[in-house]
């Protein structure tokens, strides 16, 4: 994934459905661009839209007239990291070891792990009900977001071990279990020292292949 710095967004309308002139388009980038910044950063405004307009020279009336409200800017910021992680365009390891294709995954996490937006959108998503039916009630349109990228987080797994007679239940658990493994040895990691982070990976590869092969 990448953070494109000139590339206008994909939508071009108002929240009220107008249709944006360029220099809309430039400031709905530009604010979409900063909430991946401050969201990544981390802090305690971090997931503030208020903070996220201050920080791009906007007002709050800037973020209505583009987004509706903390929901829609939300919903558009997962939409904006969506079309920098594309799901659907990521090719699925291929080679026949079961091994091999556990460690091309975990190393295809490892890297979309560390960059800006994966961070952006683990501390959007921690600071969101965690409850689904409140989440849908509070941000429904956040809420559809997140689903979507749900659904291509399983499509890829899916694609990821095709053809290898992996178990549906066990394919499933890995699913659930993988992000958060992750993001833990990518949290140890940042302590230093602490924990050999390659040889944590290596036993997740070990561990995963067991399971899945058994």
């Amino acid at each position: 994934m990448r953070l494109g710095t000139e590339r206008l967004p994909a939508t071009t309308l108002s929240a009220k459905g107008t249709r944006l002139n360029r220099k809309g388009l430039e400031t709905r980038g530009l604010l979409l661009r900063e909430a991946v910044h401050c969201l990544a950063e981390g802090g305690p405004e971090a997931v503030s839209a208020n903070a996220i307009a201050r920080r791009a020279g906007a007002t709050w009336g800037t973020i209505q007239h583009q987004f509706g409200d903390a929901d829609g800017l939300w919903a558009a910021v997962l939409e904006h990291i969506g079309t920098e992680a594309d799901f659907g365009a990521l090719r699925a390891p291929t080679q026949p070891d079961l091994a091999e294709r556990v460690r091309a995954v975990i190393d295809l996490m490892w890297a979309a792990v560390q960059v800006p937006e994966a961070l952006a959108f683990y501390q959007l998503r921690s600071a969101l009900p965690h409850q689904r039916e409140q989440l849908e009630e509070a941000y429904p349109s956040t809420a559809r977001a997140i689903a979507r990228w749900d659904e291509g987080w399983a499509a890829l797994c899916e694609r990821s071990f095709a053809g290898l007679g992996v178990d549906a239940g066990k394919l499933m658990r890995l699913r659930h279990l993988l992000p958060g493994a992750m993001r833990g040895l990518y949290a140890e990691g940042d302590l230093g020292g602490y924990v050999d982070v390659e040889e944590a990976r290596q036993g997740l590869v070990d561990a995963l292949t067991a399971y899945l092969g058994s």
